[in-house]
C-alpha cells in the first residue's frame, strides 16, 4: 500500500517522553511529570456541571460549523472586557482545539509551495502541520537576545530566500514563555503588512500571565488572523474547543472548510466551554498555582545546575539552556527519566537545529509535585 509522504512529519518528542514516563509508572516508578503543557488543576466546576445538564436534557446533535451562535457571542464579550475590543461574533470560529483553527487557517489562506515564517524555538505541531500541507516552513532563529521571539531584522533575514506568505508567532510563547509587549506585537504586524505576508498570532495561553497582561495582535489591527484555546487558562485540554478570529473576507472559507472536514465543533464541549467563560474566580486561583510553582522553580532550579532560563512572562514552561552539560538533550531527558524519575522535554522538539543544548520544564502540574521534581533534580545532579 503506499503511503502518503504528508505522513512522513517528525513525531511529537513531548507526547514520546510522556508515553515513556507512563511506561515506567506502569511498571512501578514514581514518575513527576514535567514534560506536558498540561495543567494539573481541573476543568471549571460550571463546565463540568452545564456539560452534565446538556447530557442529561437530551440528545447532542451538530452545531452549526462555526459553533454555538451563544458561545461565539461571549467569546466576543471577552474581547471587549479583556482588551476593550468590539469584535464581531460572525469573525469568530469555534474550532476542535486550536490544532483544527491552525489546520483551517492554514488551509483558507495558503496554498501548497507557500512560504510560512515560524519562530525557532516553537510549538513542533507548527512546521509539522505546515508540511504535511505541503506548505514551507521557514525558520527564525530568536535567541536570548531577542527574548526568543521573532522581530523585524529575522523576518527581513528570512526574506531574503524568498517572499514570505505567512509569518506565525507565539506570545505567551511555548516552550519560552517569553511575550511580545505592545511596542514588539507593533513593530511585528507593521512589519508583516509592509511586506505582504499574514501575521497569524498564536494566543492560546493568554490569561496565564506573571505581570503584564498579553497583548493581542487585535489591539493592533483587524487584519490579522488570531487563535485562541480553552486548553490551558481554562484547564480544558481534552475537550478540544478552541477558536480563532479572522477578517470577514476569510471566515467564509473557513467556515466552508469547516463544514466539509470537521462538521461541527463537539456539542458538549462548546456547552461547557460556554460555561467556562464564567469562571473567572476558579480560573484565577489556578494561576495562582501556576504563579507559585514557576517561583518555585526558578528558585530550585538554579541549584540543581539549571541556571539559564528564558525569561517566563507566560504560560507554564521553563526552558533552559543545558549546553554546558550536554550537547544531546535527548540522551539527557532519558537519563533524568530512569535515574531521577523526572519527565521533561529535549529542546529538539521546538529547535531541531539547536534544541540539543536545551530542556523544557512544565510547570502545570501541582506546587507538591514541583517541589518533589525539584528534589530529585538536585539530588540527582549531585550524584
Amino acid at each position: 500500500m503506499q503511503i502518503s509522504t504528508r505522513g512522513a512529519v517528525d513525531p511529537f518528542i513531548a507526547m514520546a517522553v510522556m508515553e515513556a514516563a507512563r511506561a515506567r509508572e506502569a511498571a512501578g516508578a514514581d514518575i513527576i511529570h514535567m514534560e506536558v503543557g498540561q495543567p494539573a488543576t481541573p476543568a471549571p466546576r460550571r463546565a463540568v456541571e452545564a456539560a452534565q445538564a446538556a447530557i442529561a436534557a437530551g440528545p447532542l446533535g451538530y452545531t452549526v460549523a462555526l459553533g454555538l451562535p451563544e458561545l461565539r457571542e461571549r467569546i466576543a464579550r471577552r474581547y471587549a472586557d479583556r482588551y476593550g475590543l468590539s469584535i464581531a461574533p460572525e469573525r469568530i470560529a469555534i474550532t476542535a482545539g486550536a490544532s483544527g483553527a491552525f489546520l483551517l487557517t492554514f488551509l483558507a489562506l495558503f496554498d501548497a509551495g507557500a512560504r510560512v515564517a515560524v519562530a525557532d524555538p516553537g510549538y513542533p505541531a507548527y512546521r509539522n502541520i505546515l508540511k504535511a500541507l505541503d506548505l514551507r516552513w521557514v525558520r527564525l532563529p530568536t535567541d536570548a537576545a531577542t527574548r526568543f521571539q521573532p522581530d523585524a531584522q529575522l523576518l527581513a533575514d528570512a526574506g531574503r530566500t524568498g517572499r514570505l506568505d505567512g509569518v506565525l508567532a507565539a506570545s505567551p510563547a511555548n516552550p519560552t514563555g517569553t511575550m511580545l509587549d505592545r511596542a514588539a506585537m507593533t513593530a511585528l504586524v507593521e512589519e508583516c503588512q509592509r511586506i505582504g505576508a499574514t501575521f497569524i498570532s498564536d494566543e492560546i495561553y493568554h490569561g496565564v500571565e506573571y505581570g503584564a497582561r498579553a497583548v493581542s495582535a487585535l489591539e493592533i489591527s483587524d487584519d490579522v488572523i488570531v487563535i485562541n484555546s480553552f486548553s490551558k487558562y481554562f484547564s480544558m485540554t481534552g475537550w478540544r474547543v478552541g477558536w480563532m478570529v479572522a477578517p470577514p473576507g476569510v471566515i467564509g472559507a473557513v467556515e466552508r472548510l469547516a463544514q466539509n472536514l470537521f462538521i461541527c465543533p463537539s456539542h458538549v464541549a462548546q456547552v461547557a466551554a460556554l460555561a467556562a467563560l464564567d469562571a473567572q474566580d476558579e480560573l484565577e486561583a489556578n494561576l495562582a498555582v501556576y504563579a507559585a510553582n514557576r517561583a518555585l522553580l526558578m528558585e530550585e532550579l538554579p541549584k540543581a545546575g539549571f541556571s539559564a532560563l528564558a525569561p517566563c512572562d507566560g504560560a507554564f514552561y521553563l526552558y533552559a539552556d543545558v549546553s554546558a552539560l550536554t550537547g544531546d538533550s535527548v540522551d539527557f531527558c532519558a537519563r533524568m527519566l530512569a535515574e531521577a524519575g523526572v519527565a521533561a522535554t529535549p529542546g529538539v522538539d521546538f529547535d531541531p537545529l539547536r534544541g540539543g543544548g536545551f530542556v523544557r520544564f512544565s510547570f502545570a502540574g501541582s506546587t507538591a509535585a514541583m517541589a518533589e521534581g525539584a528534589r530529585r533534580l538536585k539530588a540527582w545532579r549531585r550524584a
